[in-house]
């Protein structure tokens, strides 16, 4: 009688907290990349945390990310450093990237506006991105730190992310869109291959 086939349990869990402190910010993040979308989030600034909400619910990532900076200012500092906090978390998370199918993409429309996100867990931070916005700011949040929070993830994720907003004349749908394909295809680059368990992908043996 043969043995029912067996699929290689995960070698350790997936979390991490890291905790950044400036004079500017004060932000924790906790993340569990084999989560369920579950998402507790308080950043001060509405939009982005529905924004990160996505990113959780479509990622099937939990997040709990608790933000404190100075707003009397702008958002500009705490989108920022969440994108910093975050992608450092998902660097720890990840660990040596063993079994992970490393490459993901994803396409995700919304009514009129089309987006796609290609992103790669290379180990090189790189972000390249084109959101033509056709408005600078959605619920007092200003559409230009759209691209900071990611260069500030990518940076210390140590990822390369491609960034396309493809069509959209409604710039709430840009934007949910942006960050919709960007969870659904960290889902897909985080996700453990069966054929791959063990196995860092890349021919140098490392990332």
């Amino acid at each position: 009688m043969n043995a029912p086939d067996m699929v290689p349990a995960p070698s350790a869990d997936r979390v991490a907290e890291v905790t950044r402190n400036t004079a500017e910010t004060q932000i924790t993040v906790r993340i569990n990349l084999d989560g369920t979308g579950a998402a507790k989030l308080h950043t001060g600034i509405g939009f982005f945390d529905h924004m990160l909400d996505q990113i959780a619910r479509h990622g099937l990532v939990d997040l709990d990310i608790h933000a404190v900076g100075d707003l009397h200012i702008d958002g500009h500092h705490t989108v920022e450093d969440v994108g910093i906090t975050l992608g450092q978390a998902f660097a720890q998370a990840v660990g040596d990237k063993k079994g992970i199918r490393r490459y993901g993409h994803a396409y995700v429309p919304l009514d009129e506006a089309l987006s796609r996100v290609v992103i790669d867990f290379s180990g090189r931070p790189g972000l390249h991105m084109h959101i033509p916005f056709t408005s600078g700011s959605i619920g007092g949040f200003d559409t230009q730190l759209t691209y900071e929070f990611f260069q500030g993830f990518v940076n210390h994720a140590g990822v390369t992310v491609h960034i396309d907003n493809l069509k959209g004349t409604n710039a709430h749908h840009q934007c949910e869109t942006v960050f919709k394909a960007f969870a659904r295809a960290l889902r897909a680059a985080l996700e453990r291959d069966p054929r791959m368990a063990g196995v860092i992908p890349s021919t140098k043996g490392s990332l």
